[in-house]
């Protein structure tokens, strides 16, 4: 089985994730910072990095950046985050990230994120995956639609993020980020909900987000929950 790397500074969360892959075949390692996250790179071979975005000292985006430039991203690296953003994903993804998880992970989301990166070679994948996203953000109104369908086939691990559940869908950049994104985020949760015919539970539970912090979003960006409500409640 794999090697894989977790760096966390939270203790729960280094410990449950090392329980989970330990018990899937897994030998793991621990950091909790950045600085013991360097020292295992050099002493260990990795097959696989779980690295937490906001740390106290380095933060993970600078240690991938630095990693990066080092040419030590020679393994896949899943970037993690209780707060993360579109604008987020897309710097990890771009400086060589394969995927982005959103905290509290799930079960499920993990081991699939896990079993992806495991199969794909970090270096390889790390780079294909900056053209996609620099195709993205550097395609007008013009070619946002190709920009987009370009990006699909390398960057499907993030595609919930960043390119929605439709991959034949496009969405016109050549606007403010925040206009961007917002337009993003109305489309994903109504292509959700309608999936699960207004389900308020089952798309919370899907997207990984809080019943309350999700009916707030949902009102936040105008999604018209009556279009999808189901006669009965959940």
């Amino acid at each position: 089985m794999a090697t894989i790397l977790v760096v966390d500074d939270e203790l729960g969360i280094r410990a449950l994730l090392s329980e989970i892959l330990t018990d899937e075949g897994h030998t793991v390692e621990v950091a909790e910072n950045a600085a013991e996250a360097r020292a295992c790179r050099q002493r260990v071979r990795l097959d696989l990095v779980l690295l937490d975005i906001w740390m106290p000292d380095v933060d993970g985006i600078t240690l991938l950046k630095e990693w990066g430039a080092a040419s030590l991203l020679t393994m896949p690296v899943i970037m993690m985050s209780g707060h993360g953003t579109i604008d987020t994903a897309v710097e990890a993804i771009k400086f060589g990230a394969l995927a982005f998880l959103e905290k509290p992970v799930t079960l499920q989301k993990l081991l699939r994120a896990v079993e992806q990166g495991l199969s794909k070679p970090g270096a390889s994948n790390a780079a294909s995956a900056d053209r996609s996203v620099r195709a993205v953000l550097g395609a007008g109104s013009a070619g946002a639609g190709a920009g987009v369908a370009m990006a699909t086939s390398t960057m499907l691990p993030l595609a919930p993020l960043l390119l929605g559940p439709q991959s034949e869908q496009s969405f016109d950049l050549d606007r403010p980020l925040r206009e961007a994104r917002d337009a993003f985020e109305k489309s994903y949760f109504e292509f959700h909900l309608a999936q699960e015919n207004g389900s308020m539970t089952r798309v919370a539970e899907k997207t990984g987000l809080e019943r309350t912090h999700l009916y707030r979003k949902l009102k936040q960006l105008g999604v018209d929950l009556s279009r999808n409500k189901r006669a009965s409640t959940v």
